[in-house]
């Protein structure tokens, strides 16, 4: 039997990203109680500057279209389609005239009621925010998120059935993940590799060295290096260094902070050295690319 570790990211706090909190949605809401929020999204919604949140965001789209920014990557918002957000992660969006979409804004401490039934590590959720759903399960996730709706515009709404239905969309959502994204086999049937993938969230900016994460999995570094290839198609290193990448971008992106502060933030000793890194990684300097993203702005 694989186990797997439902353990809620953790993000050293960064006061140049706004961290908007679950009691900022509360005067507009639809229907909610203290612990969940529900609420619809109709026609065209604009977010230019990136936040963050504090709590969990699940949003299902029925019809729509747009862009949702999520860490630096552009998703495009289709119909039929599941958006996850967990706290710490930035996003923005432009949502286009004629969308309708239903959003679940969740408190950490309840959505820990139910995280288990995300059957995969955060970090692949992370990675891949945005979920194709067939016909079948759209309907399905439709008639869930409608029944919390009701339940909590029940003045003896039972907190325990909300908590229920919520664990019935985090296991239609999984399943959903499990055909779309062919990683989520991989390491489902791989639970180092899926430990690596935890670690390397916990560790990237102090470790960037495939030998620290190894001796943490108790194997050697050439077998992990082994184990990525095969599954992954990368390298360990890349790996790594596609999550630093990750973060460098968001720094950029939604900071003040110079590049030298950034290079610090990320555990480069040498400002010129992780300019060299996300040029290698992206094809532009660390500069080109805040200057672009200005530009867009």
């Amino acid at each position: 039997m694989i186990h797997y570790i439902y353990l809620m990211p953790t993000y050293k706090e960064d006061h140049t990203i706004p961290i908007i909190g679950i009691h900022g949605f509360r005067k507009g809401q639809i229907a909610g109680r203290e612990e969940i929020i529900f609420n619809e999204l109709h026609g065209k919604r604009l977010i230019e500057k990136p936040h963050k949140h504090d709590f969990f965001i699940i949003i299902l789209f029925d019809q729509a279209q747009g862009t949702h920014n999520i860490d630096s990557i552009d998703y495009q918002i289709g119909n039929h389609q599941i958006h996850v957000l967990f706290p710490g992660q930035m996003h923005k969006w432009d949502i286009e005239t004629g969308t309708t979409g239903y959003q679940l804004m969740i408190e950490r401490s309840f959505f820990e009621q139910f995280a288990p039934y995300f059957r995969f590590s955060f970090t692949n959720y992370q990675n891949h925010p945005v979920i194709q759903l067939t016909d079948e399960a759209f309907q399905l996730l439709l008639y869930e998120f409608d029944a919390i709706k009701h339940e909590l515009k029940n003045d003896r709404s039972l907190v325990h059935l909300i908590s229920a239905r919520a664990a019935v969309i985090a296991a239609i959502v999984s399943r959903e993940a499990e055909g779309t994204f062919t990683e989520f086999k991989v390491y489902q049937s791989n639970p180092r590799l899926a430990k690596f993938n935890t670690l390397i969230d916990e560790f990237f900016k102090e470790q960037k060295l495939v030998t620290f994460y190894a001796e943490q999995l108790h194997i050697s570094p050439n077998y992990l290096n082994i184990l990525c290839k095969k599954n992954l198609k990368v390298s360990a290193t890349q790996l790594i260094q596609q999550r630093v990448c990750i973060e460098a971008k968001r720094m950029l992106q939604s900071t003040s902070l110079s590049i030298k502060e950034i290079a610090f933030e990320l555990g480069f000793v040498d400002h010129a050295y992780f300019s060299n890194f996300f040029k290698t990684q992206t094809g532009i300097t660390p500069s080109a690319f805040r200057e672009i993203d200005k530009s867009h702005k």
